[in-house]
């Protein structure tokens, strides 16, 4: 017995492959017995005669008085056999059409939840090459037809789940809009129906949806269902499928250039990833460094407890070089660092399109720790020190000028910056001053509130402090 017929008996709690001699019933013992020979005889056949393999799962079949195990067995060989091996998708979903005729009443539900999972892993998963899109849509629309009659509600859920990720893995964004939408209408009917089931669907759909405007880069669509999973209640989702959500609304605030809101969702992923031991944690780890690396953080990102384990990962080694660099502010480390590391750093393309943010704010904090002991500098001798154009230290310089972060202006005729320390000083003069008028007014208030405001006047000091100025 191979692994593949293995997994079904254990998926059955009512296959009994032993023999009962009490009953008295010794011919249907042989016969049972003749025919679970017949099917190892054929399944031995079928990578040497996959045809005459074919012929024999197929006698099996025919000489069933009843539907039963081995003939449901026969089935599932043959359709895997006429789909992978034989490449006849047509014949394939004939036999498996028969196949699903034995999950009414011939086989356990567990049982044939197993085999019909497992037929549309193989034939969504392009192990036989690339599927045809129609061919596809065949073997779900029977799926789907044989689980309502069935009324297997559960896994017909599950299956048009399956059937809208494939969608989304083929970038088949018109059909998987279609199904969305019916699954929502489906998730939305019966009002008996447990919630917490409902909910958890509910998020499973809305996962698949965020991914879909996330890749189609439709931004309005992403952020409003991203906010409608914050109103799902009495939910217990999988927390791969947390992971997926956090992970598109990581993306979606780095989109906004809202760092911080970025930083806390791809956490949440990676943790999310992590605890389903899905591979994905990661590379969300790497946009979660990308995102803490631009907030502008001292904290360095694999401090926590979460992430510590994953600081010496090969995939993650760039990174944590890089959080080092940016830290202590080594323009040129970083740079080196992302040009040896292209496997892992500038493949993504999401990572990539972030890069030009994180060497420019970099270098914005090397500019003002090196401008900082100068009255005035030369464009050039910064974009030197940068090594960059000038034109770029001129935008950042503008920047820092219009946010505040440095006091001067530009002489765009000399190209030189001229810091204006005096000034400086005078606002922080100025600022001081504010401070304590401020705080004077509030004593003030103090009192007339405990007076009742009878007869007070308020004291203004003749002089002020050397220090306030």
């Amino acid at each position: 017995m191979d692994d593949d017929d293995a997994d079904y008996m254990q998926g059955s709690d009512e296959e009994d492959y032993g023999f009962d001699y009490s009953d008295g019933d010794d011919d249907a013992d042989a016969g049972s017995a003749d025919t679970e020979n017949l099917y190892y005889k054929a399944k031995g056949k079928k990578e040497e005669n996959p045809e005459q393999a074919l012929k024999e799962f197929r006698a099996i079949v025919d000489q069933e008085d009843e539907k039963g195990d081995w003939g449901f067995k026969a089935l599932k060989q043959s359709t895997k056999l006429l789909f992978l091996v034989l490449r006849r998708p047509a014949d394939a979903l004939q036999t498996y059409a028969q196949l699903l005729t034995y999950t009414k009443s011939a086989v356990t539900r567990n049982y044939s939840e197993k085999t019909i999972n497992g037929i549309l892993d193989y034939v969504g998963g392009g192990k036989s090459g690339p599927v045809e899109v129609d061919v596809l849509e065949k073997f779900y629309h029977a799926t789907l037809q044989a689980l309502v009659e069935a009324k297997n509600d559960r896994l017909s859920a599950k299956t048009n789940l399956k059937l809208a990720k494939l969608w989304l893995d083929r970038k088949e964004y018109t059909r998987l809009s279609k199904l969305i939408h019916d699954l929502h209408t489906l998730t939305g009917t019966g009002e008996g129906d447990d919630q917490s089931q409902k909910g958890t669907q509910l998020l499973e759909i809305y996962a698949l949806e965020i991914q879909m405007y996330n890749e189609t880069r439709n931004f309005k669509k992403l952020k409003e269902i991203y906010n409608a999973t914050n109103e799902v209640r009495s939910a217990i989702p999988h927390p791969r499928i947390m992971g997926v959500i956090k992970e598109c609304g990581g993306k979606m605030w780095m989109g906004e250039k809202q760092w911080n809101r970025a930083s806390e969702d791809f956490f949440e992923s990676f943790r999310n990833y992590d605890e389903a031991g899905s591979p994905q944690r990661t590379q969300v780890l790497k946009y979660l460094v990308l995102a803490n690396m631009l907030t502008g953080s001292e904290v360095n990102p694999f401090d926590s407890q979460e992430t510590k384990p994953y600081k010496a990962d090969p995939e993650i080694k760039a990174m944590t070089d890089l959080v080092d660099a940016y830290q202590r502010r080594e323009v040129f480390t970083a740079e080196k660092i992302i040009r040896d590391n292209r496997a892992t750093i500038m493949d993504d393309a999401f990572i990539k399109s972030y890069i030009g943010d994180l060497l420019r704010s970099l270098r914005t904090q090397y500019l003002i720790d090196l401008i900082q002991p100068y009255t005035r500098l030369e464009l050039g001798f910064l974009a030197k020190q940068l090594n960059v154009e000038i034109q770029e230290v001129e935008e950042i310089l503008i920047n820092l000028i219009l946010e505040g972060k440095v006091e001067g202006r530009i002489d765009q005729v000399g190209m030189r910056l001229e810091l204006d320390r005096k000034q400086s000083l005078e606002r922080k003069r100025y600022i001081a001053l504010e401070k304590w008028t401020e705080a004077l007014e509030n004593v003030h208030n103090a009192v007339i509130n405990k007076t009742g405001g009878r007869g007070t006047e308020m004291v203004v000091p003749e002089m002020l402090r050397a220090s306030d100025w």
